[in-house]
């Protein structure tokens, strides 16, 4: 009699099993399922300690019993501090995701204003990325809006020039924001040097909340002026002090006891979060942003703020200050953290009244409604999956769609896109662009483009995640197209073995209106929708984007090879020493046609690149 194999021992016992090797180390440990994917990153003062709970059967929340359930094994990283293992944990949460920790899903950096010291005339401008520019950097602003907002004011009230060096250099004659008010006009001479130098440290002691010191300097000024009978320089420093008088009213809460610090309120229901952070910099409100961390229906508050500034700081500098609406499990150990990461004292609060208490009752209002309006959306998307489902007899609600789209000018700087869109909605850091690269491909051949698209996408999709386990394989492909390219796209997913996703064309119809949209499916009857029905309208939608978006890239894209000269090929030459070149010889023809003398004459190209230069272009012939 044949004996059934014992399936591999998971649960509390497993983890019992481990007490006798772990010693008292504080560290990190991670729990494993039967397939060796992480379910949960956790730090401990003390492995054994911290281990042994799980190890107990029962007096465990819902969510913690499924996690110990579903675990196999285990595996264990010991660490000096229990501060080293905090920063550990975070880091490892991003990188694996596990599904029972606390997520923070968004992890976009932060723009910053950047006002430059390489020029004679400093620019001012937005800045998002490494700070390898020099210069002096201000931020962070919660968003592009919240910089732009900024740098509008600051232009209206000091008439900083936000132009390129190359655009500056080559001025004649003043540009557009001269002649609105936005700039002093120093490429040609409005300006002295002097008195410029002194409105861009105006425009920084702005930026460091100094606002009051250059009021009361600019009255100054309009006095003096006024007795001087200059009325013309009396009437703009006037405009300039309203200016700046509209700014700061405009700026609404400005704390007067806050100067840097971070307003941190979280608010749960129903088993989501919202976390919404407030900028406070040089006691000025920089914006606002608000995330949706991803939470188990019986994560308390402290974890989610805990897992949540862990997550958040990984990347980013924190303030001197964080305001907090909730206390956190280990308030002192992630101030430890995060101080230790920057050289100086971290401070975490959570205030009971006066200035900080209402900052943070007004950020906390934020995240009450900005989690209503969420779940709103939330449950009008589940309805709209729904109806995919019924409208396409598909298998079940979709979680994860894809749509395809194209883009060229008769086949010129061609592009395909892909966007996707699940529960939350769009889905933007998901959004795919591919350049089409096939060179036997004949001009306008949308056909051999899709199948490119496809091609690359399920290509790579195989070869990371065979065993569709990571989230990212679709669940409804929507293709710009009738049935033939529902045919094409369905061959080259039969090349693949892929034959379970389900697929719908989406083309115009005969009169090629929007509403009369026609849906074709494999081996099925093309049909239509009502034309009132949410789904419908939900499908033009997704259909849009991907249109905008392969638009956008393509756009991008030409804009990009309009610009582009044989100095791009050449091996050394980077932006700066095109613009050298260019300006030297006046165009790349003419770099091409140079002898070598001319080229080593070039200021910033040295002999050896000027025989790169000279070797390239000559030996092309």
């Amino acid at each position: 009699m044949n004996q059934i194999p014992s399936s591999p021992p998971q649960g509390h016992e497993v983890i019992q099993s481990y007490l006798k090797t772990i010693d008292t180390s504080p560290g990190v440990y991670r729990m494993l399922d039967a397939e060796s994917r992480v379910l949960y990153v956790g730090k401990a003062r003390n492995l054994r300690a911290r281990v042994s709970n799980y190890a107990r059967p029962g007096g465990h929340s819902g969510r913690i019993a499924r996690m110990i359930a579903a675990t196999t094994s285990m595996m264990f990283l010991t660490t000096k501090t229990e501060t080293e293992a905090l920063l550990l944990e975070q880091n490892l949460i991003k990188q694996l995701k596990p599904k029972f920790n606390v997520l923070l899903r968004d992890d976009k950096s932060f723009p910053n204003i950047l006002v430059t010291a390489d020029h004679d005339f400093a620019q001012i401008k937005k800045h998002r990325g490494a700070k390898k520019e020099k210069g002096s950097y201000y931020g962070p602003f919660a968003s592009a809006g919240a910089v732009n907002r900024t740098l509008n004011q600051l232009q209206r009230v000091f008439l900083l020039r936000d132009c390129s060096n190359s655009m500056f250099d080559s001025r004649t004659r003043p540009c557009l924001q001269h002649q609105i008010k936005r700039c002093s006009a120093p490429c040609v001479g409005k300006i002295s040097k002097e008195d410029y130098a002194q409105t861009v440290r105006d425009a920084e002691r702005f930026l460091t909340g100094k606002t009051t010191d250059i009021q009361a300097r600019l009255a100054t000024e309009m006095s003096r002026a006024s007795q001087e009978m200059e009325f013309e320089r009396a009437a703009a420093l006037r405009d300039r002090i309203k200016a700046l008088t509209q700014v700061q009213t405009a700026q609404g809460i400005n704390p007067k006891g806050v100067s840097e610090a971070d307003i941190i309120a979280l608010h749960m229901d129903s088993g989501q979060a919202c976390v919404q952070v407030f900028f406070i910099r040089a006691n000025q409100n920089w914006g606002n942003r608000d995330y949706y961390p991803r939470v188990g229906p019986d994560v308390d508050a402290a974890e989610v703020l805990e897992a949540f500034i862990g997550q958040f700081y990984d990347t980013r500098e924190p303030p001197r200050q964080l305001i907090l609406s909730n206390e956190i499990e280990n308030p002192d150990l992630m101030a430890d953290a995060l101080g230790g990461k920057i050289g100086r004292k971290v401070e975490l609060l959570v205030p009971q009244k006066g200035e900080k208490a209402e900052l943070v009752d007004g950020a906390l209002r934020n995240a009450r409604e900005s989690l209503a309006r969420k779940l709103a959306e939330t449950a009008t998307q589940t309805k709209l999956l729904k109806g995919l489902e019924e409208a396409f007899e598909l298998p079940a609600p979709p979680t994860r769609i894809e749509v395809y789209d194209n883009s060229h000018i008769q086949g010129t700087n061609a592009v395909g896109a892909m966007i996707v869109a699940g529960a939350d909605g769009l889905m933007k850091n998901q959004y795919r662009k591919f350049n089409i690269r096939g060179e036997e491909l004949t001009p306008g051949d949308d056909f051999g483009m899709m199948k490119e698209v496809l091609t690359r996408r399920f290509k790579r999709l195989i070869k990371e995640d065979p065993g569709r386990n990571g989230g990212m394989w679709p669940d409804l492909l929507l293709i710009d197209g009738g049935a033939g390219q529902v045919s094409a796209v369905a061959s080259i997913m039969r090349e693949y073995g892929v034959e379970d996703i389900p697929m719908v064309g989406v083309a115009k119809g005969v009169d090629r209106d929007a509403g009369k949209e026609e849906f074709h499916r494999v081996g099925k009857r093309p049909m239509a929708l009502r034309h009132n029905d949410p789904v419908l309208y939900f499908v033009q939608r997704l259909r849009d984007e991907a249109h905008r978006f392969a638009i956008g890239t393509h756009r991008a894209k030409r804009a990009k090879s309009v610009g582009a000269t044989p100095l791009d090929d050449v091996p050394g030459v980077g932006a700066a020493r095109k613009r050298s070149l260019l300006a030297h010889f006046g165009s790349a023809k003419a770099v091409a046609r140079a002898n070598l003398s001319d080229l080593k004459a070039v200021d910033g190209v040295s002999d050896a690149l000027a025989e790169t230069i000279y070797a390239y272009f000559h030996e092309r012939g």
